[in-house]
């Protein structure tokens, strides 16, 4: 029984760590990941964004710095979403273009405390619970 529930926590960890490709493994593992469901994961290339308000169709291109691979999507991009940015997208990749279904979006893990002058997330916070004002 040890053995069997060993097996089954191992198994379920493996199935559970789900990385991300980067543009340059794609292209190197070629045929390999053709139709089949994956995540790739790099920049967005400026000036590569384009998204129609109509169909909500939203290409791209993410690069590793070295490779770039064009990337489509449907549905409305997520807020962090922008160009120069980190993203990664879940998909499948099918004739030199990727499908996405997700997008995640990355963001900077730098944190920068307000400048001066800049309203803190107290100062918002104090707005947002300010007491009502009382009538004379």
């Amino acid at each position: 029984m040890v053995a069997t529930l060993g097996y089954l926590i191992v198994g379920g960890i493996r199935e559970a760590a789900v990385y991300y490709i980067t543009p340059t493994e794609l292209k190197e593992k070629g045929p390999a990941t053709t139709d089949r469901a994956f995540r790739l994961g790099g920049m967005v290339v400026n000036g590569t964004r384009r998204w129609d308000p109509q169909t909500l169709k939203l290409t791209f291109r993410l690069s590793d710095g070295k490779e770039q691979v064009a990337v489509e999507y449907v549905g409305s991009p997520p807020d962090l979403f922008k160009e120069g940015s980190g993203a990664i997208v879940e998909g499948k990749y099918v004739n030199s273009l990727f499908h996405a279904d997700t997008i995640m979006a990355k963001h900077s893990e730098e944190y920068r405390p307000p400048e001066k002058g800049q309203a803190s997330a107290k100062d918002h916070y104090r707005t947002l619970v300010k007491p009502p004002a009382t009538q004379p």
